[in-house]
């Protein structure tokens, strides 16, 4: 029986009782806070070992960079703190990397949410800190002022607050429906100069598809298409990943619906390679691999990726995924407004799991460290809708609007927070680059942090 939209929003103003708006503003460190070092030093235990020197070159970069690759130190870090316990499926890593373009099944350019690896059912608020607080690390990083800084987190928060009451007064299909098309976001933008900027970056996504991956990354060896290897990043997968790679890719096929089956069908194998992708996923087994359909000049390129325990797991109660990469593939199909038609699972060798989807199909993201203050904002603001948006298909959005009410109160305490936050994070930063000088972790390696 569904619950009366009268009493969710009831049950919304009384978990204010658990956690007040204003609350969340706080951020003092606990004393038994765990080591940020070490915090990625336990999380590398179980990946390429030869590859955490490039992890670790990539973090050190920027505290923004570091911020990315440090999703498990902040989750930890917002566990400990009250929260509303209105749940969603969260994004679990909602920083402003990891929205952007994307082609949807139809082939319209969308903006979304585009990265999963850390998504878990748990607390609205946790993804509205973490995007939060990546805005103010990006806004310092970039030297905008305090009072910028202040105003792209404030404009990112209430974006996600009217939009999230916006969407409780929609029907339930009227909200599963909803999407930003990419075109739709230059009437918004109010600077020529940025509209400019982001023609251009709706132009490259469109050209980000198969055929130009084709072009880019293989070349022809003795009359057949190879993927170029450029070491350390993209590296021939050994013998025995190659085997694995061909055996595994039935138990992926199954996951699909029938249609995509059949699809899938229509290509073969030809080449596979180990890939180093993102910032906090280096080192985790990840591998592209070449399909050709109906001759040489129809490829598919697929990425296969390894999906462990989400960091916000340790801090929830069990969620309703045993697999790691099922957990994956079903939170991006619930939070996405249209998802990779390639996108699946299953289990690898060693018992490792892992999932699948397309490497490249229309995706971009911004340029955020060469944005101004203005334009950091607006974008700030596209991403705090977007999220909502996200959360609004999983969670309870009556309940949630009516928490967040009609005034800034939860505004304000976020983007204090997430000043509070960023400044940890530069600490963070900061014991990280002196743990490399000293030697406690090794750092080298090419530092593009593209996926």
């Amino acid at each position: 029986m569904s619950i009366p939209a009268a009493e969710r929003a009831r049950q919304g103003k009384a978990a204010r009782k658990r956690a007040s708006r204003s609350s969340h503003g706080a951020w003092i460190p606990a004393a038994d806070r765990p080591d940020p070092v070490a915090v990625l030093e336990r999380q590398g235990a179980d990946r390429v070992q030869e590859l955490l020197p490039i992890r670790y070159a990539r973090m050190s970069a920027s505290p923004f960079a570091f911020l990315r690759g440090a999703a498990a130190v902040m989750a930890g870090d917002i566990a400990a703190q009250w929260h509303s316990g209105l749940t969603v499926q969260l994004c679990g890593d909602a920083h402003l990397l990891n929205f952007g373009l994307f082609a949807s099944p139809e082939r319209a350019l969308l903006f979304d949410l585009n990265d999963f690896d850390e998504t878990c059912p748990g607390p609205f608020e946790w993804d509205v800190k973490r995007l939060a607080a990546s805005i103010a690390v990006a806004s310092r990083d970039n030297g905008h002022p305090e009072s910028g800084t202040r105003d792209a987190c404030l404009a990112a928060v209430a974006a996600y607050r009217t939009s999230m009451r916006r969407l409780a007064g929609l029907g339930e299909l009227a909200v599963w429906y909803e999407r930003t098309d990419a075109h739709a976001l230059l009437p918004l933008i109010d600077s020529a100069r940025t509209r400019e900027r982001v023609t251009t970056t709706l132009d490259k996504a469109r050209r980000r598809t198969n055929m130009q991956a084709l072009g880019k990354l293989t070349e022809e060896v003795d009359g057949v298409r190879r993927i170029i290897h450029d070491p350390p990043l993209i590296e021939p997968a050994a013998t025995p990943d190659l085997a694995a790679v061909r055996k595994i890719f039935g138990d992926y096929r199954s996951t699909l619906s029938e249609e995509r089956r059949l699809l899938l069908d229509r290509y073969h194998f030809v080449d596979a390679a180990r890939k180093v992708v993102g910032v906090g996923s280096v080192g985790t087994r990840c591998y592209i691999v070449l399909l050709v359909g109906r001759d040489a000049d129809d490829p598919l390129f697929l990425q296969i990726k390894e999906a462990v325990r989400s960091v916000l797991e340790e801090h929830l109660p069990a969620g309703p995924y045993v697999h790691p990469g099922h957990r994956v593939v079903s939170g991006q199909r619930l939070l996405q407004a249209a998802g990779d038609i390639f996108l699946g699972w299953m289990t690898g060798p060693q018992g490792r799991a892992f999932y699948w989807r397309q490497l490249r199909d229309m995706k971009g993201s911004a340029d955020v460290e060469s944005m101004s203050a203005k334009e950091l904002r607006s974008y700030a603001k596209i991403c705090g809708t977007a999220l909502a948006r996200a959360h609004a298909r999983s969670g309870d959005r009556i309940a949630i609007a009516a928490y967040l009410g009609g005034s800034d109160t939860f505004d304000r305490a976020i983007a204090d927070f997430a000043l509070r936050y960023a400044a940890q994070n530069a600490e963070d930063h900061a014991a990280l680059t002196e743990a490399i000088t000293s030697g406690v972790v090794s750092a080298a390696g090419p530092q593009d942090a593209g996926a």
